[in-house]
Formats: structure tokens, C-alpha cells, sequence
């Protein structure tokens, strides 16, 4: 579960770098007269917002391969290698995508795919769900994570996510400037009340925002589901793959990396669960046919 939360960690800290630089250089504080400019205050939060979604889209692929130590197969060194590669050739072409890298990671069962543009873009899988899973089971996970390049998810994503930054970061110096000049008394509300309310409130406000990304991420998973069933023309595999992983301890995979991956989560933190319980997306499946 590699995708999403990765771009989500990633989206943060550039939101909150960018956001902290500009504020030290009097960009987007209150003006002298201590009055919050809505127009231009919007504007600010419009840009810083965009930016770090933008540019965590960007440097989605270099990132994954980094934080997983994933090793893109350039040249084969074996058969299963080789039939990766065919594989994914086969789906990407089904799809209409240009050819994505193919990499491999070691790890628990898992899967994922990233990065900025449909044709260029990135599938990697575990050595651990290559060995656990027959190749009609591998092949639907490789289905899904070719769906869910071919299905944009990531550029959508990108769009969703600078929506909820520029909320975070226009509703967090409201925040601040009320907490500055109301409740700290500071005439020109700019005062260190501002910035550490702004700087605690982007934390919180953007982990709040997080849900709205991981509940957008669930629905994407029914939709990469269909769509592996659809590139490999049954249900069947999909749902043999979802049962398989469900009776498995979930790939642990780095946290700022989970939301492309194939396995999912619940409990308590299902609101900020990137994937559907396993029992859910077998049941779509199961409705599609």
C-alpha cells in the first residue's frame, strides 16, 4: 500500500516547507494594517496548495523506488523476470498505456504502481507476493495496478489533493490570525501566536484532509478491481488474488508509501484506510459478473 500515502507524507512536508519559508518572508501573513487580505490570502493558499500536490506527483516514481529499494528490470536475469515483463507488456498494451518500468522489491506480499504520467510510469512488486501467489494470481494484481495507471488515478489524485491543501492552508491562518490578535492580543495579529497556530493547525487540518484522500483512494480501488478483471477477461483472477491476501499477514510496506498498493486495512482506522476490506472488493467483484 505504497501510492497514496507516500504522495499524502510527501505533499505535507513540501506543503509545510513551502508555507513556512513564504510566511518568514512576509508572504501570505496578515498585511500592516493587521487585516487578513481574503482575495490574496486565497491566492497564497491556491499556490502553496497546488505546488505541494504537484510537486509530490513529480517525484512520486523516484521516491517509491528510494523508500522500497525497488530494482527496475532492465535487462531479465531469469524467467520469472522475463514473464514480468511480458506481462506487464501485454497488459499495458490491452490498456492503451505506453510500457511502464518493472521493478521488484523484497518484502511481504505486495504490489504498486506510481508515478506522474501514463506513459511513463512505474509497477513494481514483492519477491514476497511473487512467491506466494501463482502466476494467474500475480497476473490480476499486475491488472490492477496497470488499471489504475490507466485510469489516471494518480493525476486525479494530484487535482483532489491540491483542493484540500488550499483549505488547509487558508482555514489554518484564519485560525491563527483569530488565535494572534483575538485571544493573544496582538495589534497587528502577525505576532509568534500566528505562526505557531498556522504551523500546528496545516498538521492537524492536513491530517483531517488525509480522509477525504483515503476515502477518494477506497472508491479508486473497486474501480482498479473492475479493471484487472476487465484486461484479463474474468472476475475470477482478481477475486483468487483479494481471497489469497486476505488470509495472509498484510505486506508491510513503509508508511509513506501505502495507498497503491493491492492490500487494504479497517478497524478503527478505516476513515484513513486507503484500501477497502478484502471481503468488500471480493464482493464487488462478485456483482460485476
Amino acid at each position: 500500500m505504497k501510492r497514496i500515502v507516500l504522495f499524502i507524507a510527501t505533499n505535507l512536508a513540501v506543503m509545510l516547507v513551502l508555507s513556512i519559508v513564504l510566511s518568514l518572508l512576509g508572504i501570505g501573513r496578515p498585511g500592516a494594517g493587521g487585516q487578513l487580505e481574503m482575495g490574496g490570502l486565497l491566492a497564497f493558499s491556491l499556490v502553496v496548495g497546488f505546488t505541494g500536490s504537484i510537486i509530490s506527483l513529480l517525484i512520486s516514481k523516484p521516491m517509491a523506488k528510494w523508500t522500497t529499494g525497488a530494482r527496475v528490470i532492465d535487462a531479465p536475469q531469469n524467467s520469472t523476470e522475463q514473464w514480468l515483463l511480458s506481462t506487464v507488456q501485454g497488459l499495458a498494451q490491452r490498456a492503451g498505456i505506453g510500457m511502464p518500468e518493472v521493478a521488484v522489491y523484497d518484502g511481504e506480499p505486495n504490489a504498486f504502481a506510481t508515478g506522474a504520467f501514463k506513459n511513463s510510469a512505474l509497477v513494481a512488486v514483492s519477491t514476497g507476493l511473487l512467491q506466494s501467489m501463482n502466476r494467474e494470481e500475480v497476473e490480476a494484481v499486475l491488472g490492477h495496478e496497470v488499471a489504475h495507471i490507466a485510469n489516471g488515478d494518480m493525476v486525479t489524485l494530484t487535482l483532489i489533493q491540491g483542493v484540500v491543501n488550499t483549505f488547509v492552508v487558508f482555514f489554518a491562518r484564519i485560525v491563527g490570525f483569530f488565535v494572534d490578535k483575538i485571544l493573544l492580543r496582538n495589534e497587528g495579529g502577525r505576532g509568534i501566536g500566528y505562526m505557531a497556530t498556522v504551523f500546528v493547525c496545516e498538521i492537524v487540518f492536513g491530517l483531517l484532509a488525509s480522509i477525504i484522500v483515503a476515502w477518494f483512494s477506497r472508491k479508486r480501488e473497486f474501480r482498479a478491481d473492475a479493471g484487472s478483471a476487465r484486461l484479463l477477461g474474468s472476475t475470477a483472477p482478481m477475486q483468487n488474488a483479494l481471497a489469497r491476501l486476505g488470509g495472509m499477514e498484510p505486506g508491510g510496506l513503509p508508511q509513506n508509501m501505502a495507498a497503491s498498493g493491492i492490500s487494504g486495512g479497517g478497524g478503527w482506522s478505516a476513515l484513513f484506510s486507503t484500501h477497502p476490506p478484502f471481503e468488500e472488493r471480493i464482493a464487488a467483484l462478485q456483482a460485476l459478473r
